[in-house]
């Protein structure tokens, strides 16, 4: 098939036609057409020749021309697309290199193959213009709600018409076992929009705990207005999920607003979510106090945080234990995901023994230290003392208030702790060294006796050794594995050290062995001098505070 006069025009129709249809620019169909023209024209003139097709976007004639580039003689290659200078002043006034030769050559007589292959280049031009218009028009719709009507369902995934094209909700997105027929309507959070070669590339979901949040702003209007924020939500699709919404405004209750006159904004949002029961949760700054809310309808007689953990015990009654910890742990789990918080949940009794454990613990190591009698180990316990140094290096008046200690029995009870303080401390240094700890180590300011007892048992026995430590490998961490946290066992853990206390022992190891400058570690004088006078000349408080060192913990989470 040769491009004559009498088909000019309907390249330029068809090229609208396919545009309109698709909804995409004329332009890219004309140059798709350009494309497998040039493509077919190479497969007649040859492989290695640079064919140009040009369409005049008015009169739809087609234009063939040859196009050879002036190269270096060392560089050419092509013999069909280049040439040297000397090879085309026979063809040009005064080449130079880089200059082209542009040649109008003969249309071509397209074939059933070459016409099949044009046919595909368009095509493929097509659908690639279809997809970048797709995303552009979705791009910044990801985390808004969109409704669609179902096309069909492939392997579990429903591909969705959103309008302007498809867009699939895989089957890990749909609540529970929901099943969908062709042209049911469906209304989904529009999770990512993201550029894929082939397919969709709208990916929907009704798992997302964003799409509840979304229904929920949809539903109530001051949530839309910010008047009423979710601050937090947790689903267990297609059976149970907990919201936490705070208002900023006192005279709106942000529960009772969420729920609606006779419930019927909730439910509105439950039918959608296929009967998904929904605790709403009034937030609060105070975590114990949010946490308390999360495990509604359970009741709580204690909440004990570790913030550092992020981890929080829960004592419940007996009978509320099953309660709290819901059908098969959904509840207290729920409320772990609400709140970010690990959840240990025990009964009043197991907390009972617990604590007599630790008592009876105490009161032991207060017998056999200290030599006392049972009933007086348990005196001091009850006051809160916990380990040999509170009793040692507590001012002598909080001893005094125990019942039946005088000042001279206060006195004999802290030197003898002091005593076996010192006994310990004696026998660990010498545990230490016969472990191979060096004096580099043992000099080291910071570190008692104990502590280089327990670095020997690790194998750190010089500064060095413990130069190269890692703050996290001395005061212990957290870290999340698979979304779950995991704990890490310090060195130095069971001393009570702190993460910023082991920082500033590494680095001042670093230091006093060269591998860091201090001048990194503390503002210069001039520096600390301009703030001063920064401080006297304008009244305000400069903040001189150190320069924080590179922190292990933060590098390593």
């Amino acid at each position: 098939m040769a491009i004559t006069s009498a088909n000019q025009l309907e390249l330029l129709q068809t090229a609208e036609a396919v545009a309109r249809e698709k909804m995409i620019d004329p332009g890219l169909v004309v140059e798709a057409m350009e494309e497998s023209l040039a493509r077919a024209a190479k497969s007649r003139y040859g492989a290695e020749m640079d064919i140009r097709v040009s369409i005049d976007r008015k009169t739809g004639r087609a234009t063939f021309t040859r196009v050879r580039t002036v190269v270096e003689d060392e560089e050419l290659e092509n013999y069909q697309a280049e040439f040297t200078v000397e090879q085309a002043k026979q063809h040009m006034a005064d080449p130079k290199i880089g200059d082209t030769l542009v040649e109008e050559v003969p249309p071509v007589e397209m074939g059933r193959i070459a016409a099949q292959s044009a046919k595909q280049v368009i095509l493929q031009k097509v659908r690639e213009a279809e997809r970048d218009r797709q995303y552009e028009e979705f791009r910044d719709r990801a985390g808004t709600i969109i409704n669609g009507l179902v096309k069909r369902e492939e392997y579990g995934n429903v591909i969705v018409d959103v309008g302007a094209g498809e867009a699939i909700l895989r089957r890990n997105e749909k609540i529970g076992r929901e099943s969908y027929r062709p042209n049911d309507r469906i209304r989904c959070y529009i999770k990512d929009v993201r550029r894929e070669p082939r397919g969709p590339q709208i990916f929907l979901s009704r798992t997302a705990p964003e799409f509840m949040a979304e229904l929920f702003k949809m539903e109530v209007p001051e949530i839309y207005d910010g008047i009423i924020e979710i601050k937090a939500v947790a689903r267990d699709p297609g059976s149970r999920a907990k919201i936490a919404v705070i208002s900023y405004d006192s005279s709106i209750d942000p529960v009772g607003a969420c729920v609606g006159m006779r419930g019927s904004r909730v439910q509105a949002v439950v039918n959608e979510l296929q009967g998904e029961k929904i605790d709403i949760i009034p937030w609060n700054e105070d975590q114990p106090t949010f946490l308390v809310n999360a495990l509604q309808p359970a009741e709580v007689t204690k909440v004990v945080l570790d913030e550092e953990a992020e981890r929080i015990e829960v004592v419940v009654p007996e009978e509320q234990l099953s309660l709290a910890i819901g059908r098969r742990g959904q509840n207290v789990r729920l409320a772990s995901q609400l709140t970010g918080l690990d959840i240990d949940i025990m009964t009043e009794a197991e907390e009972s023994a617990r604590r007599q454990a630790e008592f009876e613990l105490r009161t032991k190591l207060f017998m056999d230290t200290l030599d006392l009698d049972e009933f007086f180990a348990q005196l001091l316990v009850s006051e809160g003392f916990t380990d040999l140094e509170e009793v040692a290096y507590v001012e002598l008046d909080e001893l005094l208030v125990i019942d039946g200690v005088d000042e001279s029995t206060a006195e004999e009870l802290q030197a003898r702790a002091r005593d076996c303080l010192e006994a310990q401390a004696k026998q660990a240094l010498e545990n230490a060294r016969e472990m191979g700890v060096e004096d580099s180590l043992v000099d080291f300011d910071g570190l008692t006796p104990q502590m280089l007892e327990a670095l020997a048992k690790d194998g750190i026995k010089t500064l060095e050794d413990f130069a190269t430590c890692a703050d996290w490998e001395l005061a212990g961490g957290w870290t999340t594995v698979n979304g779950e946290r995991v704990k890490d066992d310090g060195l130095l853990e069971s001393f009570e050290i702190s993460l910023e206390e082991a920082q500033h022992l590494v680095m001042t190891a670093r230091v006093l062995l060269g591998w860091v400058d201090p001048e990194d570690l503390h503002p210069s004088q001039s520096d600390e001098d301009r703030a001063e006078d920064e401080t006297e000349d304008d009244g305000t408080e400069a903040d001189g505070a150190d320069a924080p060192a590179e922190d292990d913990a933060e590098a390593r989470a």
